[in-house]
């Protein structure tokens, strides 16, 4: 291969690889265009996502809410079973107490 040969076979690859470098530049912005109508329902995507993040926050607030009238009710239902406890324990106590007299005057009278 002479130098002529060498420089028309240079100039032939770098020249095909220009076009194909400037038709992929061209092909890569044909189909990465953005419309208008894809704009708009990249903007209804965001409101819908907005909408649903602040239906989540409400939701979140609601059931932490709810969780502590929950959790409250929770203490003064057992709070309510602590004292009824306490007073069965008593009633028993006393009832024990009643019945252990009782024995013990049948006992002294028979």
């Amino acid at each position: 291969m002479n130098r002529i040969e060498f420089i028309l076979v240079t100039a032939l690859v770098l020249f095909v690889a220009f076009m194909l470098g400037w038709f992929a530049s061209w092909l890569i912005h044909r189909v990465g265009r953005v419309t208008a109508s894809d704009m708009n329902e990249l903007d209804q995507m965001a409101q819908a996502l907005h909408e649903a993040e602040e239906t989540r926050d409400q939701a979140i607030t609601y059931i932490q809410h709810r969780e502590a009238e929950l959790a409250n009710q929770l203490t003064q239902t057992q709070a309510e079973l602590g004292a009824a406890m306490d007073g069965l324990r008593a009633a028993r106590h006393e009832a024990d107490e009643l019945r252990a007299y009782i024995e013990r005057q049948s006992q002294g009278a028979g």
